[in-house]
């Protein structure tokens, strides 16, 4: 009898322990990426400095998550980023947010985030950091700025997430404040590449409205964003400190199809420089951009890319004459704006692995970095070409 209580027991202890294991297992998500590609922008410092071909094109990505409870959620993602100048070479820590579903019913879906939570404000901020989600290898500059893609991609405070289904259509409202840390890397490839002191996000503060009618293939959205900054000079530095502030309007539109995808986002940008130059110093202006990506399927497997972006650095001064007066003839007048025709190519070789080639024909450099001292010596031609292919695993 004895003996078969002790079966019995092993059995239900078994029975117990294999029931938490797969209550375990289900709860746990997780998904890795690597990318890896070639690159080369010769009359420009996109890439390097020398314009040579590169294999600064590597993406190495681990992602997971864990279902606490049925309205509870951690996730987060680790990256390993190698982009030659576009941003700063090894690993960061992307994301890292506690998620609690407040509200799951029919009509309303109101999701709460805490940590270091993803940016969702704009088309495609929250799909950026991963290759295969990307539609391009390079996105429009204009919005999706390479050099700030580790301050745009998310930020360390609270978020907010509301779904309402209506008779008139689904509306989608996202709020979030919080901040970036930056290091002194990141701010070289984002200010000046002089640069000794340090530089310091305040806080970022967005609201965002997306709409999509019902019965209707179309979004439309409207996103704000507010920004401050400041840099402290170091002890021997050639800059004063100083104080920046970023505001964005944005408006974007996506129309989605059977085959093809169209999608467009405009933005005004003010900026307002206090100081950095000189203590005196005092500069308010505002940047304008937009662009047009548009997505055919030609196949199960091939999926062609097409995108113009047009960016101004100054709205009152498109074409960068005043540059050279301002700069007393340093900065040439195609540091003023910056305009793109890019073509691309996504190719699914097998379940897992798919391949990307792109090219762009840019004529201006006023989006590459550095942005706010820009690199004059490197940049001597208006017109420049870009070309990349990048083959990706999945798993």
């Amino acid at each position: 009898m004895l003996k078969s209580f002790q079966l019995s027991l092993s059995s239900g202890l078994l029975a117990l322990c294999g029931a938490f294991s797969a209550s375990a297992a289900d709860s746990w998500q997780w998904h890795g990426f690597v990318a890896q590609g070639l690159m080369q922008a010769e009359q420009s410092n996109f890439v390097n400095d020398d314009g040579g071909i590169s294999t600064d094109l590597t993406e190495l990505g681990l992602n997971g998550s864990y279902k606490l409870s049925p309205d509870w959620r951690l996730s987060g993602q680790v990256m390993y980023l190698d982009g030659g100048n576009r941003y700063a070479t090894g690993w960061r820590l992307d994301y890292l947010f506690l998620n609690w579903t407040a509200v799951n019913n029919f009509d309303w879906q109101l999701n709460l985030y805490a940590g270091r939570f993803k940016n969702m404000h704009w088309l495609y901020s929250s799909t950026r950091d991963v290759a295969l989600t990307r539609p391009m290898i390079v996105l429009p500059q204009s919005v999706y700025f390479d050099a700030f893609r580790d301050i745009a991609v998310g930020s360390d405070g609270l978020a907010l997430q509301s779904t309402n289904s209506t008779t008139f259509g689904e509306l989608e409202f996202i709020w979030s404040y919080g901040a970036t840390p930056i290091n002194r890397e990141m701010s070289q490839r984002v200010i000046a590449t002089q640069i000794q002191g340090d530089t310091k996000q305040k806080f970022v503060h967005q609201a965002t409205v997306f709409f999509r009618p019902a019965d209707s293939q179309m979004q439309w959205g409207i996103s704000l964003l507010d920004s401050d900054f400041s840099y402290r000079r170091a002890p021997v530095d050639m800059f004063f400190d100083g104080d920046f502030t970023v505001q964005r309007v944005m408006a974007n539109w996506r129309y989605s199809a059977e085959l093809w995808e169209l999608s467009s986002e405009l933005v005004q940008e003010r900026v307002h420089a206090s100081g950095f130059y000189l203590p005196v110093y005092e500069r308010n202006q505002f940047a304008q951009g937009a662009f047009l990506l548009g997505s055919y399927n030609w196949s199960d497997s091939t999926r062609l890319y097409a995108s113009y972006d047009w960016y101004t650095a100054n709205k009152d001064d498109r074409g960068g004459a005043l540059l050279p007066l301002q700069s007393g003839g340093l900065i040439p007048r195609y540091f003023g704006y910056q305009r793109d025709w890019g073509l691309g190519l996504t190719q699914d070789l097998a379940k897992q692995l798919r391949l990307k080639l792109e090219y762009h024909w840019i004529t201006g450099t006023g989006r590459l970095g550095p942005n706010v001292v820009p690199a004059i010596e490197i940049n001597r031609s208006r017109n420049h070409d870009l070309w990349a292919v990048q083959l990706m695993y999945w798993f």
